[in-house]
């Protein structure tokens, strides 16, 4: 990725790297030189610039991503009995991958959906199956109303913006770094997204948890540390 990507030019740096911050490559950036409140303003724009692009590519260029994830996901993850998945039910133009989900149910795995119970507490996940009731939950996202509570061994989570080194942009909320924090022993963490997604770094914080792998459709898999 060229540093200045315009895919990414209506967005300058974070106030604290302008003045000589140093992210040290794709780590964490020291919180004294990254003042927190302009990393959230940062990532608030950054944030809303990301969503309203993601929402302009055509359905039919997000239905072909979607299948080109999907047929990643097939190659990276087992769906034997042992396997719980947890997707996500897609939410502002993300990727669309019920189907998917419908397909590993039907190889075998287990498949969880995530649950907002409190602000500023983890997710829970909850067992999906194709004849389960769903109910609305936050953002009046569909979520299993009565599913047996599972702890995933594989997490599939949506990207906003992701960096070279596997750190994902989200909504903000902070659910999803607090959930991995919580859970033991840690999943195997996938973030799927759009290709223009890809941003030369979200400035992490000790608080950010980066993903294993990242997946964008074209055969694109970004690994951490590969």
């Amino acid at each position: 990725m060229a540093s200045g990507d315009d895919r990414f030019s209506g967005l300058s740096a974070a106030p604290g790297l302008a003045r000589g911050a140093d992210t040290g490559g794709h780590g964490a950036a020291p919180v004294d030189l990254l003042i927190a409140a302009e990393i959230t303003g940062w990532r608030k724009a950054a944030r809303e610039a990301l969503i309203a692009r993601r929402l302009a590519v055509p359905a039919d260029a997000r239905k072909r991503v979607a299948t080109e994830v999907a047929t990643e996901l097939n190659r990276l993850i087992d769906f034997g009995p042992k396997t719980v998945v947890s997707l996500y039910w897609p939410f502002r133009g993300e990727l669309d991958l019920r189907d998917w989900m419908r397909a590993a149910f039907a190889k075998g795995a287990r498949v969880a959906l995530p649950v907002v119970v409190a602000k500023a507490q983890p997710l829970i996940f909850r067992e999906w199956t194709p004849e389960g009731r769903l109910e609305r939950g936050v953002w009046n996202i569909p979520v299993p109303a009565d599913g047996a509570r599972l702890t995933p061994t594989v997490v599939i989570s949506p990207l906003v913006g992701y960096d070279p080194g596997c750190y994902r942009l989200g909504y903000g909320g902070g659910f999803f770094d607090r959930t991995l924090a919580a859970l033991s022993p840690r999943p195997r963490v996938i973030g799927v997204g759009h290709p223009m997604a890809a941003i030369p770094t979200i400035y992490p914080q000790p608080h950010d948890i980066p993903m294993d792998i990242i997946v964008t459709g074209a055969g694109q898999v970004l690994e951490r540390g590969g």
